[in-house]
């Protein structure tokens, strides 16, 4: 028993010493999303290597995210995460099937400059004339569905199972064990016809271990502390990518649609009409 106190006693100090020694990590495996790299004009760096991508643009694509939804609640106040339109828009410029334009908040730096231009504040050769700006093809909308199963319950019937000490060690373990999902949508619509073109859903999950990683130590520790500090975030960066690999198929694979008469011309399924002919009533006869 002394043993074990002394062994515990030296990795607490271990640990204070290091926490007092640590140094930044930049580029740090262990917080990367599943977002990675750079992109530069068509061509990309690090990017992850399961990102699905097209030899030429298919058109110019604004990212536009719904912040009135309820799941942008969610998003920003439970989970205390930002906009999903950095994400969005690092994962299409490096997949090269889009270029993207900008419509959200830098936007009003884009008309800001326009308006110093006018107001004659800006030089002569700012070049920042009527015409610049180049139009949004297409849209793309994301939506996200919150998952979260905690695996605790789970854990906590088998460590039952096990005798003695053993059991309520990984009964304690067990405890901090859940499972974080989360599921995303994606829709790209034509802005011009309004006509949606494409809408693809992805899904990811992680395991997260809790205090596991800190209970362990040792090299198992190590190999699991990844894990520990797996985020919400995390997951749906992963599920957006999942998400937009399918939008990246399935526009490669697009077909159009067509309507008979065009579309918005009154469609196949008809229904009656103010115009139709109302039914006659029968005319009784005096006897």
């Amino acid at each position: 028993m002394a043993h074990h106190l002394a062994k515990i006693s030296g990795l607490l100090v271990a640990a204070g010493i290091m926490a007092g020694c640590s140094t930044m990590n930049m580029g740090s495996s262990s917080a990367k999303t599943a977002a990675t790299g750079s992109a530069g004009g068509a061509n990309a760096e690090n990017a992850n290597q399961t990102l699905e991508k097209c030899d030429r643009p298919l058109g110019t694509l604004a990212v536009i995210e719904d912040t009135t939804a309820p799941w942008y609640g969610i998003l920003t106040g439970q989970y205390k995460l930002g906009s999903t339109v950095p994400v969005l828009k690092l994962l299409v410029q490096q997949s090269n099937c889009f270029v993207v334009v900008e419509r959200g908040r830098g936007m009003d730096t884009v008309m800001g400059e326009r308006a110093l231009q006018q107001s004659g504040e800006l030089r002569n050769k700012s070049n920042f004339g009527k015409g610049k700006m180049v139009s949004a093809d297409y849209a793309l909308s994301p939506s996200i569905t919150f998952t979260n199963n905690n695996a605790g319950g789970a854990g906590a019937s088998i460590a039952g199972l096990l005798p003695g000490g053993i059991g309520s060690a990984i009964g304690a373990l067990a405890g901090s064990m859940n499972s974080k999902e989360a599921s995303t949508l994606l829709t790209v619509i034509d802005n011009r016809s309004s006509v949606q073109i494409a809408a693809a859903e992805g899904s990811a999950s992680a395991m997260d271990f809790g205090a596991l990683g800190r209970i362990v130590g040792s090299s198992a520790g190590g190999s699991l502390g990844g894990y520990s500090n797996t985020a919400e975030g995390k997951v749906i960066v992963a599920a957006f990518t999942d998400s937009y690999n399918n939008v990246v198929r399935a526009v490669k694979n697009y077909k159009q649609q067509t309507v008979a008469g065009g579309l918005g011309t009154g469609g196949q399924l008809t229904v009656q009409d103010d115009e139709a002919p109302r039914p006659k009533k029968a005319v009784r006869r005096k006897k």
